[in-house]
Formats: structure tokens, sequence, C-alpha cells
């Protein structure tokens, strides 16, 4: 898809926000732009060196990507026909110690004396639309948009309303003019990205201050919904996100449903069985009522210590057990007396998969003991 050139839209509502937070924290990975004043009045001091060092060693992850944008009555006087914010240009960092030692190199660290004037709201308008345009072909392209964060090392002040409340601002600086298309462009991106602002001030050793301000930038696009033949209307975002997000959750969705089986079985495995005894041949017995937890069994004919109940039977042996092993019910003969279930001899252990079945004990003349075993899950 042919790449075009952000402007500022709608804003994405509070859902497509949260959708769009979350692509970028499932794939990780910042634009992080180190925008440098290369005017005289800066000169970054040790204090700044020192900071510049800790933001870029201790605050950069694996995944981030960095511009280093240096900017005076210009953005990069010195390169004046590179585009620093161009994806070409990032410093990719991936951790390692080379990278830090990239990126340090990469930074000025001494003014340039030839440089008198500061141009603050042409390097606004230039790192924030260029951001915008960063995560804008991410967007048409379908891959992962990135939060942003822009690091400013200046003495001039930040956001303001126009270029003449800074003295440094050129004369000839479309900036002055409150309602040229510059300014307009440049308030508008003000306006349309959700800028968070911390600074810190720095003394120089003229004991003069410049600023190192942090501006975050949550991950974000601009939304345009455009109507569409058949009452409709065609959008960026919404689509986007489908996109991105139905893969992660589908997965999320199949992780959810195998926990509450899991959960749902071991609960199934630590409730209580009914089990309903209830002796169809032989109307002097009553119905009885016992109950089972894993691990546990009944006899069936004589009681035994080992059980925690005992369903009668003819003679004083015990013909068998039944035995719950998680939620399984087995049949376990002894060779004490014939047992049957439902009508089949039974001589080693056996799995019952039914919840009702029929339990002969023939007596030794045998006659017929039965009684019928219903378990309540």
């Amino acid at each position: 898809m042919t790449s075009s050139i952000a402007t500022p839209g709608q804003t994405p509502n509070s859902l497509q926000a949260k959708g769009l937070d979350l692509v970028a924290r499932i794939h990780g990975g910042r634009d992080v732009v180190l925008a440098i004043d290369l005017t005289e009045s800066v000169g970054i001091n040790d204090e700044g060196r020192i900071r510049l060092q800790q933001i870029v060693k201790d605050s950069l992850k694996p995944g981030d990507t960095v511009y280093v944008v240096p900017f005076a009555a210009t953005v990069s006087p010195l390169q004046p026909n590179v585009n620093t914010l161009a994806a070409s240009q990032g410093i990719p960092f991936n951790g390692q110690a080379a990278d830090i030692d990239t990126i340090l190199r990469s930074l000025p660290f001494q003014a340039n004396l030839t440089l008198k004037q500061t141009d603050i709201e042409q390097a606004e308008l230039t790192i924030y639309q260029g951001l915008a345009q960063l995560n804008h072909e991410r967007l048409l392209a379908n891959s992962p948009i990135k939060s942003q964060s822009v690091v400013w090392i200046t003495d001039a002040p930040l956001f303001t309303q126009s270029g003449n409340e800074w003295t440094e601002t050129p004369v000839n600086s479309p900036f002055r003019v409150a309602n040229s298309l510059e300014s307009q462009q440049r308030l508008a991106w003000l306006q349309a990205l959700p800028l968070y602002k911390r600074s810190l001030p720095i003394q120089t050793q003229k004991g003069e201050q410049y600023n190192l301000t942090v501006v975050d930038l949550p991950p974000t696009v601009q939304e345009f919904c455009t109507p569409s033949p058949g009452g409709n209307s065609t959008c960026l975002v919404t689509p986007y996100l489908l996109q991105q997000l139905w893969l992660p959750a589908t997965g999320l969705g199949i992780v959810l449903l195998g926990g509450l089986i899991a959960i749902k079985r071991l609960i199934s495995w630590q409730k209580k069985w009914k089990i309903l005894v209830d002796f169809v041949s032989d109307s002097q017995f009553e119905e009885q009522i016992c109950y089972l937890l894993p691990n546990q069994r009944l006899a069936i004919g004589e009681y035994e210590s080992n059980c925690v109940d005992a369903i009668a039977s003819p003679g004083n042996e015990t013909r068998g057990y039944l035995e719950r092993l998680g939620n399984r019910l087995y049949l376990i003969p002894t060779d004490a007396a014939p047992l049957y279930c439902n009508g089949r001899q039974i001589s080693q252990r056996t799995i019952l998969s039914s919840g009702e079945f029929t339990i002969n004990c023939p007596t030794p003349n045998l006659r017929d003991f039965e009684f019928v075993v219903k378990v309540k899950k």
C-alpha cells in the first residue's frame, strides 16, 4: 500500500484506545526521540550528560528504536537533507552494550557555536508529526504500532501558543504568525496527540538553566471514518484492531476455556459424591445413602477399617469394593465370594462408566441378592 502523509483526524474512542494499547503491549518496543538543542545557550554540561546516559543505559528496553534529532533554527541543521525521523534513521536497541555505545556516539554533547537561534515550534511540529507518521505507516501496513516518547534537551519553552513567546524564535519563522499554516498545523498536532510532560531543570556552569523534559505518548493513531455507498462508512482503526487482535484474542480464549475446564474438573474432583443404594431384591433393607470423596472406598459386605462405609450383602465376607480415584469409580472384587455387575461376573478391577448400575451378590444357594447403585456427582 502506498503510504500517505499523516494529518490530525478523529481521536480514537476509549475502547479503540484500549485496543491500541493492547497491540503495543503485546508486541513491545517504543519509539524514543532524543531531541537536543544545539545552540550555545544549552551546551550540555556534566549533569546533562549523566542524565542522558542514564536514559540510554537504564530506561531503554529491548525492541526500542532511538531517533536522534538535533535542532536549532531548523531541525537537523548539520544534515538538512536527512529526515531524522524516517524509519531507516532509527537506531534499534536490543539490550546489547554495543547498542548503547552506538546511541551515545550519535548524541551531540557539544554545542555548535555557529548556531544562535532556536525555532522550538518548528522542532515540535517536525517531531510530533514525524512520530504520528511512523505509527500511521504501521497502521496502513497492518503492523503493530508503538508507544512513543520524546526527550527534550532545551532551554526553550514547550507547548507555547505562538513563536512570539520565545525570544530566540527566528524573525522570519512562520511560527511568529499565529494564524500561519505551520502554526495551525503545530497546534492541531498538540491537540490531537495525548502528550504527557515531565520536566527537570538543569543548571549550567554559567548559572543559566535548561530543561530535560520527557513527553510520553501512549500508542495512538488518527482515526478517519468516511461515508461509503450503501449508507455505510469505512474507518481505519477498528478493522486494524480486528486484524491485530483476532489471533491473540483466540489464543486467550483457548487459554481461558482450558482454565475453566481445568477449574471445573478440579472442583468436580473435590466434590463429595452421593451414592444411593436401592435393595431391589430384598424389601427388608431400606435404601442406603453413602458418600465418597476422592481416594475413598465403600466395602460390599463386611465393613473394613480402610473403608468409609459398607453396603450390606449376604454372608460375613467382603465381596468387593467401590473405590473412587479422582473422577472415576471402580468396582474391585475379592476372592471371598462371586460378584456380578449388570449380569457380568467381575474378576478384576473394573471401571464403572455409568452413573447407575446393578450389583448382584448371590447367596451360597445361588439366590440373587441385587441392589441398584446410583451415583450423584
